[in-house]
């Protein structure tokens, strides 16, 4: 057996994502997961890629750009390499505007978007239509971009996981040795080991909840409204999503969901007669600076962090994948200052 050049630990779509970036390269790659495969946050049901606003631009939203913008290509290879779905699909996305003051905004945005986004997706204000699939906007105008995206969450992280196996890289789920660089892509447990190490504060906990309803819109936008995630997957469910809480006493789902359903239902009444499928709890790890915590560990040679994906993992993870793989294999250090150790 060839020996291993890299070893990932963490099966979360941070650790999976790099892990399939460096094997695709024709590295060893061993991805270790002490519990199982997306045991943390990545093993949820919400799955929304969508970016931030098309203002005050900064280094996070232009990586993020990349990111969503290099997410098809990425995610169609690692469907031809483990011959599975993901759920991905840049399917665009519906936000309601509440008044003349966020049209305004909404269409001051629009132009910016026209730079920014490079020509790519598009940011625009339309007319509400009162379909069915159309959040209720008490002003009668909606956003609509064309750059956001879904992908299904454990559809993807087997499709990854598979994918690695496919070009002959180890995944393990217990325990296993450590060979060559390792990458800590190990969540919650992650920042608050780095916490310990360095001696001042990087990142810990939230909670997260979130739940799945049977309603069969595949191929409709996801909607964002009032804080609230509403995508539709390819599985014949819609995730509704999702809570963020600093204080918790258990990780166990609460009454919390049953304010987000009727907050999905306000707003999109066609899902009133949808039957529950799923209801979801755990912990997203975020770093303080809110921004993915990326790059070698510090006084650890050979050792490297890939982290603090919180609620933009997902849409986050292909360029993280590319300068952690370049970064680990060649050297290149391509990581945005705002999210160095």
């Amino acid at each position: 057996m060839a020996r291993v050049e890299v070893t990932v630990r963490g099966g979360g779509i941070f650790g999976l994502a790099v892990a399939w970036e460096i094997a695709r390269r024709g590295a060893k790659v061993r991805l270790i997961e002490a519990v199982r495969i997306g045991a943390g946050s990545s093993g949820g049901v919400v799955g929304a890629l969508s970016p931030h606003v098309p203002e005050s631009w900064n280094e996070k939203k232009a990586f993020q750009l990349a990111s969503l913008l290099m997410a098809e290509s990425w995610w169609a290879a690692v469907e031809a390499a483990s011959g599975l779905a993901t759920g991905y699909g840049r399917v665009g996305r519906l936000q309601p505007l509440a008044d003349a003051a966020a049209v305004d905004l909404a269409c001051a945005r629009s132009l910016s978007a026209g730079d920014l986004w490079q020509g790519r997706a598009e940011w625009r204000v339309v007319p509400a239509t009162g379909a069915a699939w159309e959040p209720v906007s008490p002003s009668g105008w909606l956003v609509e971009d064309t750059l956001s995206a879904r992908l299904h969450p454990r559809l993807a992280a087997a499709a990854l996981v598979a994918a690695i196996r496919a070009v002959d890289g180890e995944v393990v789920v217990g325990d296993a040795v450590d060979e060559g660089a390792v990458v800590w892509a190990t969540g919650v447990a992650g920042l608050e080991a780095l916490t310990a190490d360095l001696g001042r504060p990087i990142g810990g906990g939230v909670k997260g909840q979130a739940l799945s309803l049977a309603y069969d819109a595949p191929d409709l936008p996801q909607l964002f409204v009032d804080g609230l995630h509403v995508v539709p997957h390819i599985d014949g469910t819609v995730a509704i999503g999702s809570t963020s809480e600093l204080h918790w006493t258990d990780l166990a789902t609460d009454a919390q969901l049953d304010a987000l359903h009727a907050k999905a239902i306000a707003a999109l009444p066609v899902l009133a007669s949808a039957k529950l499928v799923d209801r979801w709890a755990g912990l997203r790890p975020r770093a303080k600076t809110r921004a993915p915590v990326l790059g070698a560990w510090p006084g650890r040679a050979g050792h490297f962090v890939a982290n603090g994906g919180f609620k933009i993992g997902f849409g986050m993870a292909p360029k993280v994948a590319e300068v952690m793989a370049d970064l680990v294999l060649t050297g290149q250090d391509a990581i945005p200052e705002g999210f160095r150790l």
